[in-house]
């Protein structure tokens, strides 16, 4: 009601029972809570009734004519009311210094009403007035926080977003609770990862139905490939109020701030409505306000997909790299080291599971020079070493911008091969002449010879013999290539539509590949359960695991997605626990033969380890050992070592410049060891830091984990010089290692169950 008696004490304090429950749970006072209900019914009441110094009988006493009566029989005239609302921000003015300033209040809402709160921009200048000195608070500007689900191309994503928003004006936060805007980038490859986005957007619409603050409504807004594949289903049932598509990120600046005006406007005409009507709400309807949805602002979507967007012009803003639990991707793609470049988007292969060319668009490159102007800038500004080109399919990059046509017409005359005569393309002809996906990787690992070049994620079909024979070449370019074969049955890849055979695909691997590169590791992408397919396909798919041996493996049971040619031609048919018994059988079979593998092949190596800072395990509660780095092997391996001893590798080269392996291999090696040791390891040592090389010897293969022990800091291409990884020296060096004393432990493997079995489901396995 307008006024307040003491009759209107019954129904506060019904409102207060039923309240005190929750606020004890809560850890509120009753004295608090019964202050933001008061100001709540002042500030819904027709009356503009102001608050004494203390909540007693003087406050109901001093009745004030309401400014927004329409049955009024006062003489009074449009002048008296001005007064009457002077005298009223006055009072306001005095009592600011009583209240807590914790959200709007009742001077808000009169100002409001007295005239229309605009936000032309993202930025808007609020005074603050003190019982003291009148100041101006900076300018506040709107504040976006950004979550990411989802693959190595949704990280570039994010720093693209990130860098239009704070061009645009607005001010990342890395609190979601004191974020104006709620974005998420996502994933729609599998239904697991548009699991966790429904489950973080029913977290996100409960919050702000349990919201008792007077702040502005959060808006939420979903990027990337599931706002792509499910575009206006998101905007349902107040699940979100912004749906923006990978290709439509130049435009979301506009679409954040249509949004928030439309909130705003919202706002302000509620507070304008019919007061009779605001009347008419009982105490009861009161007690349930809390717990109302608020009215949803306007909505907007942009899905359009483009046949040119790469974003070539936009600088990506990169934050410092974090991963969750869930090994998703938060705040990216920066940890001072490495970095993801986007030198292509969408895919063109549409094979019959993938959704990548619905939600992504049709395959387009961008051109050669903005790519490496990104990677020159990072080198210099930053200190990179190292770089991971990214596309849906980055080794199918083409470069035909009139800029590449006019410097390779005909690209020297020799047209574009695929990997061997047993695969096929979906793709039409190229045209000749521009840059093939070789050209940009000769010309990324000619910026800097200490920077590390890897790609991913690409086809077996495009690894035609000049990549592979660049990769020998170029000491920078990382041993460690990402084939993805997803099954191992002919018949099946042929309703996968993949475009090759299993013989095809083991010719590339074991006669192409390894042959060149006898050091590579090698990572692979399985699909458990795939339409249709039989114990006898499913087979296949381990008889090839167990002929390759890979590194690294992404194992999935197949979940189908609409739009693609397999949910329109086929049917789901394989059962659930078939899925997940095939899944849980391809694990185990990767899992026994990595662990193999790395133990007879890791164990003694001399690695170089791209340093990334102390370890997870070094800083974990009650650990008393000595410090742990980790780092990451040119093999893209994760090793993990103590930091107690480090020498500079100069006489380590001068020791290998001076002497034969002939002459190594001769001598008396106990002999050998006591006159090098002093020289080797006794001399001065040096600091590591984040981001140095050093070389690594293994010692320990347990799990996808390599232990080892730090010997020398180096360089990349003093690394390569040495020519440790080929086998040069690591005999005699690792006698010499061993007859160096206590110092330097001696090596060892494991024998032991490294970890138990995991359960079949949705599963990356990663070295």
């Amino acid at each position: 009601r307008a006024s307040t008696t003491k009759r209107s004490k019954g129904p506060m304090m019904m409102m207060m029972k039923k309240k005190l429950p929750l606020l004890r749970r809560q850890g509120g006072s009753a004295g608090g809570y019964q202050q933001q209900l008061w100001r709540k019914r002042i500030c819904a009441s027709t009356s503009a009734t102001p608050f004494s110094s203390s909540f007693g009988s003087s406050c109901h006493q001093r009745q004030q004519p309401s400014i927004f009566s329409t049955n009024s029989t006062s003489s009074s005239s449009a002048e008296s009311i001005r007064v009457t609302q002077t005298t009223t921000s006055q009072r306001l003015r005095q009592r600011t210094q009583l209240l807590p300033n914790d959200g709007l209040q009742l001077g808000d809402f009169l100002r409001r009403e007295n005239g229309p709160l605009s936000q032309p921009s993202f930025t808007d200048a609020t005074p603050t007035t003190t019982a003291t000195t009148t100041t101006t608070t900076p300018t506040t500007t709107t504040t976006f926080h950004l979550k990411t689900y989802g693959c190595q191309m949704n990280v570039n994503d994010s720093d693209i977003v990130r860098s239009l928003l704070v061009e645009a004006g607005l001010q990342e936060t890395s609190n979601e609770h004191d974020a104006s805007v709620l974005l998420t980038n996502t994933c729609a490859i599998r239904e697991g990862a548009e699991q966790k986005v429904w489950h973080r957007l029913r977290e996100l619409k409960g919050r702000r139905r349990r919201k008792r603050t007077f702040k502005p409504k959060q808006v939420v807004g979903v990027l990337g490939c599931m706002a792509e594949r499910l575009q206006h289903d998101l905007l349902k049932d107040g699940m979100a109020d912004l749906v923006v598509g990978p290709d439509a990120y130049r435009d979301l600046p506009r679409l954040v701030k249509q949004v928030m005006d439309a909130s705003a406007t919202t706002k302000r005409d509620d507070s304008k409505s019919d007061p009779n009507q605001k009347n008419n709400h009982n105490d009861d309807n009161d007690s349930n306000d809390n717990n109302d949805v608020p009215e949803p602002p306007s909505q907007a979507v942009n899905v359009q997909l483009s046949l040119d967007e790469t974003y070539a012009d936009v600088t990506p803003l990169r934050q410092q790299q974090q991963q969750d639990q869930n090994d998703n991707f938060s705040n990216n793609n920066n940890n001072n080291t490495s970095a993801f470049v986007s030198i292509q988007r969408g895919c063109a292969n549409r094979c019959s599971f993938c959704i990548v060319p619905f939600t992504r668009g049709q395959e387009r490159s961008r051109p050669l020079q903005s790519i490496l102007d990104e990677i020159q800038r990072l080198v210099e500004e930053q200190n990179l070493k190292e770089v991971t080109l990214l596309g849906q399919n980055v080794n199918s990059y083409h470069d035909i911008s009139p800029a590449a046509l006019a410097a390779a017409p005909d690209h020297n005359g020799t047209a574009y091969t695929l990997s061997n005569a047993g695969f096929a393309s979906r793709q039409r002809r190229r045209e000749e002449g521009g840059f093939y996906f070789a050209d940009l990787v000769a010309q990324v690992s000619d910026l800097s010879p200490e920077l590390r070049v890897r790609f991913t994620s690409p086809h077996p079909k495009d690894y035609p013999p000049p990549l592979l024979d660049l990769m020998a070449e170029r000491h920078n370019v990382c041993n460690h290539l990402h084939m993805p074969a997803q099954s191992g049955s002919t018949s099946m890849l042929k309703r996968m539509k993949r475009g090759y055979t299993r013989q095809a695909y083991l010719d590339l691997v074991l006669n192409q590949v390894m042959t060149r590169l006898p050091d590579v590791a090698i990572s692979s992408d399985f699909i458990s359960g795939f339409c249709g397919e039989t114990e006898e396909e499913h087979d296949d798919t381990l008889s090839l695991m167990e002929l390759v041996r890979y590194d690294q493996a992404f194992m999935f049971a197949y979940s189908m997605r609409e739009k693609t040619h397999a949910h329109r031609t086929m049917q789901d048919d394989v059962p659930e626990d078939v899925k997940k018994r095939r899944l849980q059988q391809v694990i185990d079979v990767f899992q026994r033969n990595v662990h193999e593998k790395n133990r007879q092949v890791e164990v003694g190596k001399f690695r170089a380890v791209l340093v990334e800072g102390e370890s997870k395990r070094s800083r974990k509660a009650g650990y008393d050992g000595p410090m742990l780095w980790q780092g990451r092997t040119d093999q893209n391996k994760r090793i993990i070592f103590p930091v107690e001893h480090c020498w500079d590798d100069a006489p380590l080269r001068e020791w290998i410049r001076t002497t034969s392996n002939q002459q190594r291999n001769t001598i008396n090696m106990e002999r050998w060891a006591e006159l090098q040791r002093p020289l080797l390891f006794d001399g001065p040592q040096v600091s590591l830091q984040k981001g140095d090389y050093a070389i690594v010897q293994v010692t320990e293969a347990k799990g996808h984990t390599l232990r080892g022990r730090l010997l020398w800091r180096t360089t990349l291409q003093r690394f390569s010089e040495l020519n440790l990884e080929n086998g040069r020296s690591d005999a005699v060096l690792h006698n010499l290692i061993r007859g160096a004393g206590a110092s330097v432990p001696t090596l060892t493997t494991t024998t032991e169950p490294l970890h138990p079995p995991q359960e079949a489901s949705e599963s990356r396995i990663s070295s």
